[in-house]
Formats: C-alpha cells, structure tokens, sequence
C-alpha cells in the first residue's frame, strides 16, 4: 500500500494542505501548487496587479477582457447574487474595505459612508459580454470580491487536476474548505473525518466530525473575523441591504456537497436564513446537507446527514 504525501502551504491568507496517494505524488503536488500560485495572482481582490483587480480598477471606465476560467466565475457568482435574496453578494467588496473586519483599521463606520458603499454594490451593474470575454463594472468606485466562491473553485479545480492524473484518494483543504477524493485507506470503511470546528478562533478544537467520500465539507462562521466596540460584536458577513453584518442566531455553518464550490455558495448564501429555516432549505436541495450551530451552542443538521456526524 502506497503511503499519503502531503504538501502545506501558505497561501490566499491561510494554510492549505493537499495529500495524495499516487507513485508521482510530489510531481503532483509541487503542480497543484503552481495552479493554486497562479490563481491567487489572477482572482486576487487583494492584489494590485492581479486580473481581478484591473476589472475593479477600471469600474465606470471601460470593460476588461478577462481569462475563460475568471469569466465563468464572476459570471456564477453574479448569477447566484441576483438569484438569491440571501447573503451572497460579490460586489461587496466596497462594504468589506470600509468595515476592514479582520484587517488593521477594523472599524465601525458612519451611517453616511455606509449608505454611500451601498449605492455601489448591486451585482445588476455588472455588465458580461460573452462573445467578447470583458467584464464592465458600470459605477466608479464598484469591486468584485470572489472570497465567498474562489476556494471552493480553486478546490474543485484541483480534484479534478488529480483525478486526470489517476489519483484514486487524497484531500485537498483549502482552509475551512475541505475536498476528499476517494476513500481513506486509513481507515476500515474507508470515510475521511472532517473536522467540525467549535465556534471559536481557536483553530482545532471541535465539536465532532463528519464521514464522507468523495464529498466537500465547507464551514463559514461569524467567529472567523470579527470586531468588538462598545461591548457590541460585529462579524465579517454582511448584509447587503443594510450595509451591517447580518444578525441573527446562527454562529456557523458547514455545507456537505459534491462540489466544493456549491458548499461555498451556500454557506454564504443560507446566513442570511434563521438556524431552523436553513435546515428546512437544505432538505429541499438534492446533494446537499447542511449542519448549523447557533449561539445558544444548539446543534441542528439535516436528515441525510445524522448518520455520517460523530459529536465529541
């Protein structure tokens, strides 16, 4: 039995790990970590000199041609902003540098500034020209931010890079984001445990873990970044219509799907539900499940999923 070769590496502003069973595992993996350095400076909303980047720099300008792969994901994220009336917006971006939650200079803005962000995160003035490959934001000041759906992207791409390549198991987690391929050798019935992680900063303490093959677990929770002034906490997931982070009961929610970009698509869109109403959601939607802790530390999952849950 071959044995797993991990790579870790610092990337996007957290740690990735990527392990794999193949006979070319380290050639495999020093090429999963070119894609993921290439992505990184072609999707950046961080990064001046990136593609993305020069969409935003040009906003009320001019339209941008763009790369095949950076089109496709704008123009999933801007559909499932317009379509759903829930938290996924990616042009938030002017909001997220004004309230710089979980950067230097974290601060709780004026109203004034505020309502002006909002004039310029509607994902309807995204204009996308397919024939052409340009993106145009139509308002100056606009900004595309991919953080809510670039990892689970980046992950499936990545899957499907080693699978082409024969890797028959192995696990890609992009930070919170976590993609198994395969079954677990290491274990007699073959599931990858993932972690659940408690709603705290601390990184590593759990409340249990969910068994799954070839699935992609995503978690997204209001203790990941976060800001506290006058005694009042204030979270990184905002509300587009009121310029505010989003208040309600839920503290965290982990998506299990097959695709990893779905997990993080709707572990954005579904905070803006109630615990219980998220839930009722996800038992709707084939190929997705869904498990929620609230901040009461009550613990909700769906129906499909209760099997596959270990709670510590």
């Amino acid at each position: 039995m071959r044995k797993i070769k991990q790579k870790i590496i610092e990337r996007m502003g957290t740690r990735i790990s990527l392990s794999i069973v193949h006979p070319e595992a380290e050639k495999l993996l020093e090429e999963a970590d070119h894609m993921l350095a290439d992505y990184e400076a072609r999707f950046s909303a961080n990064n001046l000199e990136s593609d993305l980047m020069a969409v935003n720099q040009q906003a009320g300008l001019k339209p941008v041609c763009v790369d095949p792969d950076l089109y496709e994901l704008i123009q999933i994220g801007k559909e499932y902003s317009l379509s759903s009336r829930l938290a996924l917006n990616i042009t938030i971006g002017p909001l997220i540098k004004l309230w710089k939650i979980g950067f230097t200079g974290a601060h709780v803005p004026e109203k004034r500034e505020i309502e002006e962000r909002l004039k310029l995160i509607d994902p309807a003035d995204i204009e996308m020209d397919a024939e052409k490959g340009t993106v145009y934001l139509i308002k100056k000041g606009m900004e595309i931010d991919l953080g809510a759906l670039a990892k689970g992207y980046f992950a499936d791409q990545l899957k499907s890079f080693f699978q082409k390549e024969g890797v028959q198991s192995g696990l890609v987690d992009l930070g919170g984001n976590v993609l198994t391929i395969g079954e677990n050798s290491k274990h007699e019935d073959g599931y990858w445990r993932v972690g659940i992680q408690k709603p705290s900063p601390v990184r590593g303490a759990l409340v249990g873990a969910i068994l799954v093959k070839d699935k992609s677990v995503v978690t997204s929770g209001i203790y990941e970044r976060s800001l506290k002034v006058n005694g009042k906490d204030y979270h990184h997931i905002f509300d587009s219509k009121t310029g505010y982070p989003i208040e309600n009961e839920l503290t965290s929610i982990t998506i299990v799907s097959n695709n990893s970009i779905d997990g993080e698509l709707w572990t954005t869109m579904a905070f803006g539900l109630s615990p219980t109403a998220v839930i009722q959601h996800a038992e709707n939607i084939a190929g997705i499940e869904a498990f929620v802790i609230t901040k009461d530390n009550d613990i909700k999952m769906t129906s499909g999923l209760s099997p596959y849950v270990i709670l510590l």
